[in-house]
Order: structure tokens, then C-alpha cells, then sequence
């Protein structure tokens, strides 16, 4: 299937739920019911940009009464699509005679989107949409509370740390309080001998202590090191399984091969057998034959070959085809032989005359045509190298041109016989996107403004090679007209409209061009504006103010105040 699928990019910030400029119930005397945007459901990604872009939201639906009262519903300011029960309506205003003017299509009956959606259904799965959101903040909740009491326990931890190192502290000065209070206690030794000596199983109990805590860290050790020998056995396995799926794949390509090799030596065999076959039966065709030209000589079965035979039979062909031709020749000179006459020879005689005369005619003409080819190939290297010469440097222009843009261009010197000298042509081949290859510029591929783009940039590669005081480019959103080329890019939308200003301004404002007239009735915001630049702004229309009552300073002081506001 050859299918072309658009793709939109939704506005940052929603349109769906936009309200309309005016409420329905102020239009409902021209039987306005609805809005467009109510009479069908949509994503709400895909309504915010056809609220966006199309201002769905803002388009009336009327009926039979609306129809009926078209004419008075078309001279409302703020009416600019509607629609019937049949019928779209579409209201243009002049901005200069502030005329009106309309134009109206049929609605066509609905081919594509049109499967209904069942409500029950729908219901239930926003019913059980509700209840997994439901669940699913239950969840968050629960996620909450656990990390909050991750985050007291690590806070109690904390404290804990903490009321560890005052114990230590604490040990510390212990110890050195019992190191002076031992001095004392020498004087003691003997009446405390039937008493436990608590120095010594603390000693005896921090040893084991020190003992327990060598034996987990050897224990954790050899987990780690057991994880990594386990890491480093799981890669050499998906090595072997990579390695035993690449062998396997070999091995059956080499049994089809074996496979393939066994049945064509089956048929070698075969083929071997039938020419051996036939073989045989050449060599006793043969002998037949070598017997049967024995006998027609007169000679045994087994007498050799005489010299003149041998060297008669030399001078014969090898192969039986080319000997049934000599015998048919020899035949027709036989045959023609019979009732030979002298007018016979006279004619033939004429004849290889004639034949000769003929002959130096070709000769003539021969030449004749080779000289001719020989001055029509010099008139061709004069003039195609010169014009592949002047087609290159429009190629350079106009791949430059593209080139700026981040995409492909070029021109060529195109033609599918290179004799025939009136099918001789420009091809031009674009490409506008980096995953497609170049397509000759035609309806089929580009779009209406890619088309626009690439023949504009391909015209300012030709009026870089023409010299001319000055240019003009008139309204180069709907029609472009430059001075001796006339052109039409109707259509071209802004991304292209951007693009080629941006290659007239930097082409205009070299300083070996020609100087440009550049005339449009609107520009695109934020365009790229270059010193060489002079701007002139034209104000006409029947509600202009006087030039006298013009006040170009209370204009831009109102203006700035509006963007503040704004």
C-alpha cells in the first residue's frame, strides 16, 4: 500500500476546553444550534490542535433555517466558517474595500472515522479507568507513608549512631578511670582472688567478638567473590549460547549445501551417463559411416588412407552442419551450370559492373556520412560542453541554496538518448527529509511548498549567473514575479516562507549582487533582518488616517504599552 501519513505536533498548552467567542443562544435566531467541536469526540490531544489550528471550537452548525437565512448570517463581523446541514460556508473580508466575499462546498458524506463507539462500553472502561486511578493513589499513599517511615527509621538510625559514639566516648573516659583506679587496687589482689575478674572476660569477650566479626567479613568476601565468578560464568555462558547459535546456523547452511552439492552431483552423474550413452552411439555412427565412405572408395575395410584422401579430406570442414552446407553450395553451382547461355554471361558481367559502380558510391557516401557525424560531433562538444559547463554552476547555486537549508538539492543535464538533441532537458532532484533519497521535482513526491521552495531557489540560481541593475520580488507568500522570470508559489507555508526569506536577505545583501525590491502586503514574525536592509512601510486603504493627522510617535508608544500588557 502507498499510503502518506501527516503528522501534527499538539500546542503546549491545551485548546480543548477553549469557550467560544460568543454564546450559542446569541446566534439561535439564525438557527444556529451547536458548535462543530460538540458534534463529535476526539483525543484531547487532537481536539486541542484542531481547536488551535482550525478553531473548531468557534464554528457554528446550523440548519434548514440557517440556509435560509444565509444571506443575513454572512454579513455578521464575526462569523468566518459556518456550517449547514449540507453545506460549509467560508467569509472573507477585504482589508482594504472591506467587500465581502463567500464561497460554499458541499459536505460530503463521511468515508473515514466513522465507527461509533459504544457508550456502555465506554462507560465501563472509564468506570475501571477510575478504579485503577483510585487504586493507583492508594498505592502512592501507601508509597508515601513508607517513605516516611523509611525516613524515621533512618532518622532513629541517626540517633542511634549518634548515641553510640557518646558511649564510646564515655568508654573511653571509663577506661581511663579504671587505669587510675587499678593503680589502686594492687593493694587488693589478694582479698579479691575468690572474685571474678571482670577485666579479663571482657577481654575474653571482645576477642570472640573481634573473632565473629573476621568470620563475617570472610564470609562477605567470599560472597562477592562467588557473585563475581557467578557474573563473569552467566557471560561466558550467553558467549557460548551466541557462539552455539552461530555455529548452528552454519552447520545448517553447510547441510544445505551438502544437501544441494549431493543432488547436483546426482544430476552431473546423470547428465555423465546420458552423454556416455550418446557417446556410444556416435562412435558406431561413425563407424558406419567410415565404413560406408570406404566402400564408395573402393577400398578394405582395413586398407589405410592415401596421402590425397588425407589431404582432400583436410581441406573439408569439421563439423557435419558446415559439410551439408559445402554439398548444397556445390549443388547450386552444378545446378546453375545446366543451360548456360551467353546473354547469362553478358548479364552477370553487367552486373558485377553495376556491383563495382555501387560499391565506389558507398565508398563515397560512406565518407560523406562520416565527415557529417565527425562535424556534428565537433558542433556537439561545442555546444554541450559550454551548456554542462553553465548547468554545473546553477548546481553549485542551487545545491548551496539547499544546503543552507539542511537539505539536498541538485540540477542536472538530463536525457535518455544523447542524439536526440530535442529531448535534451533540466532534471532537478530534491530531498527535504534526511531518511528519503532524492526524487525528481514533481507533483507526486514533494508538496505544494516544497515544489514552491525548490523552483524559487532554482530561479535564484539562474539570476546569480544574470547580471541586472535591480530585482523585484513581489508577495512572496502567494505569487512570486521576478524581472524577465515569472513564477507562481501559491501556497507555501511558513517554515518555507522562512527559509527562502532568509536566502533572499543573505543573497541580497551581498555586496557583488543586484539590489533587491522586495514587496509583500505581510511578513512572518521573528524573520532575520539584515543591516543592508531598508524597510519602508506602505499605509493605503479607504480608513487610512491623512498623512498630515499621522503621529508616528503616539503609534509606537501605544504599541509598546500593549506589548507591556501583554
Amino acid at each position: 500500500m502507498n499510503l502518506r501519513v501527516n503528522s501534527i505536533s499538539a500546542p503546549p498548552e491545551s485548546c480543548s476546553r477553549r469557550a467560544p467567542s460568543r454564546n450559542i443562544e446569541s446566534l439561535r435566531r439564525f438557527g444556529f444550534f451547536t458548535y462543530l467541536r460538540e458534534m463529535f469526540d476526539a483525543p484531547d490531544e487532537v481536539m486541542s490542535y484542531l481547536c488551535f489550528q482550525y478553531k473548531v471550537h468557534d464554528v457554528p452548525v446550523g440548519n434548514e433555517q440557517t440556509k435560509a437565512l444565509i444571506k443575513t448570517v454572512i454579513e455578521e463581523p464575526y462569523l468566518r466558517v459556518l456550517y449547514t446541514t449540507d453545506e460549509r460556508y467560508t467569509v472573507k473580508r477585504s482589508f482594504y474595500s472591506n467587500k465581502i466575499s463567500t464561497s460554499n462546498s458541499a459536505v460530503h458524506v463521511s468515508q473515514y472515522l466513522s465507527i461509533t463507539v459504544d457508550a456502555e462500553e465506554k462507560r465501563q472502561v472509564e468506570q475501571q479507568m477510575k478504579a485503577c486511578a483510585s487504586r493507583l493513589r492508594e498505592i502512592d499513599e501507601q508509597m508515601k507513608a513508607l517513605q516516611k517511615e523509611a525516613a524515621s527509621l533512618d532518622r532513629k538510625e541517626n540517633e542511634l549512631l549518634s548515641e553510640k559514639k557518646r558511649l564510646s566516648e564515655q568508654k573511653g573516659k571509663r577506661r581511663q578511670l579504671e587505669q587510675k583506679i587499678s593503680t589502686k587496687q594492687d593493694s587488693l589482689k589478694q582479698m579479691e582472688q575468690n572474685v571474678v575478674d571482670l577485666k579479663k572476660v571482657e577481654e575474653e569477650t571482645k576477642e570472640k567478638i573481634k573473632a565473629v566479626n573476621l568470620l563475617k567479613v570472610t564470609i562477605a568476601t567470599a560472597i562477592v567473590a562467588q557473585m563475581k565468578l557467578r557474573a563473569k560464568l552467566t557471560m561466558e555462558k550467553v558467549h557460548l549460547a551466541l557462539e552455539m547459535a552461530g555455529l548452528t546456523a552454519e552447520k545448517s547452511k553447510l547441510e544445505n549445501d551438502c544437501r544441494e552439492s549431493a543432488s547436483e552431483f546426482k544430476t552431473l552423474e546423470q547428465r555423465c551417463s546420458r552423454l556416455e550413452q550418446r557417446k556410444v552411439q556416435l562412435t558406431e555412427q561413425c563407424k558406419g559411416l567410415l565404413k560406408r565412405a570406404k566402400s564408395n572408395c573402393r577400398m578394405q575395410p582395413d586398407e589405410a588412407l592415401s596421402e590425397d584422401l588425407r589431404h582432400a579430406f583436410s581441406k573439408l570442414p569439421d563439423t557435419l552442419d558446415e559439410v551439408d552446407a559445402m554439398l548444397n553450395e556445390e549443388r547450386s553451382r552444378a545446378e546453375c551450370f545446366t543451360g548456360l547461355s551467353e546473354s547469362v554471361v553478358e548479364e552477370y558481367n553487367r552486373r558485377e559492373q553495376e556491383i563495382k559502380h555501387l560499391e565506389r558510391e558507398l565508398q563515397k557516401k560512406t565518407e560523406s556520412l562520416n565527415a557529417y557525424r565527425q562535424n556534428i560531433s565537433e558542433a556537439k562538444e561545442r555546444w554541450l560542453n559550454p551548456l554542462k559547463q553553465l548547468v554545473d554552476q546553477i548546481n553549485d547555486k542551487f545545491s548551496d541554496f539547499f544546503r543552507s537549508m539542511q537539505c539536498a538539492g541538485e540540477v542536472d543535464l538530463h536525457s535518455e538518448n544523447e542524439e536526440e538533441y530535442d529531448k535534451y532537458g533540466i532534471r532537478i532532484r530534491v530531498k527535504f527529509h534526511s531518511s528519503t533519497q532524492l526524487h525528481e521535482l514533481t507533483p507526486h513526491h514533494q508538496s505544494g511548498g516544497e515544489r514552491s521552495v525548490s523552483t524559487m531557489l532554482y530561479l535564484m540560481a539562474l539570476q546569480e549567473l544574470n547580471r541586472c541593475p535591480f530585482r523585484v520580488v513581489d508577495e512572496i507568500n502567494q505569487t512570486s514575479i521576478y524581472v524577465c522570470v515569472c513564477f507562481v508559489s501559491q501556497g507555501m507555508d511558513p517554515v518555507n516562507e522562512r527559509r527562502v526569506f532568509d536566502i533572499v536577505v543573505r543573497t541580497a545583501c551581498k555586496e557583488t549582487t543586484s539590489q533587491y525590491f522586495f514587496i509583500t502586503p505581510k511578513l512572518l514574525q521573528n524573520l532575520q533582518y539584515a543591516e543592508e536592509m531598508t524597510i519602508l512601510c506602505v499605509h493605503n486603504g479607504p480608513h487610512m488616517l491623512p498623512p498630515n493627522e499621522w503621529d508616528k510617535t503616539a503609534f509606537t508608544r501605544r504599541r509598546l504599552q500593549r506589548k507591556a500588557r501583554a
